[in-house]
């Protein structure tokens, strides 16, 4: 089981490689890597909630959470767009910041508790 210190660091470490291949202008790892701390945030959310899921996938612990039906809707509708698959010439299909909306998830899930 990962210390409250561990999975914190590695949420910050994907969020300063997000930020730093948005500044590089590589937007797509920028939204890989703040898809796993948004993996990240969820699985310490379910680790707090004593919650177990055998994956470790970011988008199966995302779509876990989505499918709650006592999750409010600000955080579901933040939930899919960390989900949204990108576009043919891979860009999302709507105009939204991925690192941003993270920071909103863990402020919901982890800051609020």
């Amino acid at each position: 089981m990962k210390s409250y210190a561990e999975w914190e660091m590695n949420y910050e470490a994907e969020i300063l490689q997000a930020e730093a291949a948005r500044s590089e202008g590589n937007e797509g790892m920028a939204r890989v890597c703040a898809r796993r701390a948004a993996g990240i945030v969820v699985g310490e959310y379910l680790r707090r909630h004593n919650i177990l899921i055998k994956s470790k996938s970011s988008f199966e612990r995302m779509n876990f959470m989505l499918n709650q039906p006592e999750e409010d809707d600000d955080m579901k509708e933040i939930l899919r767009y960390l989900l949204l698959r990108v576009t043919k010439d891979h860009t999302l299909p709507i105009d939204v910041d991925l690192i941003d909306a993270t920071r909103k998830l863990k402020a919901h899930l982890i800051e609020d508790i």
